[in-house]
């Protein structure tokens, strides 16, 4: 059984509402969590593309890329853990890790379940909740990967104002 039932959470992938690319993190993160994700997507043989600014480098060690000047070009890091679903990271700061989804490609149970998939294989790894709240409003995350549930649920009511 799916962890989230598409009919009773689609509101939460409405580009409209939600914004197309709402924020996803791993709160209290480290560097060491940071290169577990990495390790994660080579165990998992996930199509990757690491650069910095528009150049792109081979897949570097998390306290090589959290350690770059302030003045260097912007790392990210785009995981595609299944065809045409991609996730953009971010390495803004070793403790949050960040990264964007579209919701333009998780449209459908499908879909929902490869999301909810990626959230539980990060989740686990790391032993920590992975969220996700409508673009530019992390204070309100609407669903997640739980630990102790050892699944992704709802955090707030689909049918909330």
């Amino acid at each position: 059984m799916p962890d989230l039932l598409w009919d009773e959470v689609r509101s939460f992938f409405d580009p409209d509402l939600m914004g197309s690319l709402p924020d996803v993190w791993v709160a209290d993160a480290s560097v060491d969590d940071w290169q577990a994700v990495l390790d994660l997507i080579e165990v998992h043989g996930w199509r990757s593309e690491y650069s910095e600014g528009d150049i792109v480098l081979p897949l570097p060690h998390a306290e090589q890329v959290l350690s770059l000047p302030a003045d260097a070009d912007y790392p990210s890091l785009r995981v595609w853990p299944a065809p045409d679903v991609l996730a953009i990271f971010r390495f803004l700061s070793e403790d949050m890790i960040d990264f964007d989804v579209d919701l333009r490609e998780l449209q459908g149970q499908e879909r929902l379940d490869l999301l909810c998939g990626f959230f539980v294989e990060i989740g686990r790894k790391l032993g920590k909740p992975v969220l996700i709240s409508p673009e530019g409003d992390p204070d309100r995350p609407v669903l997640g990967f739980d630990v102790r549930a050892d699944r992704v649920v709802l955090l707030t009511d689909p049918w909330a104002g």
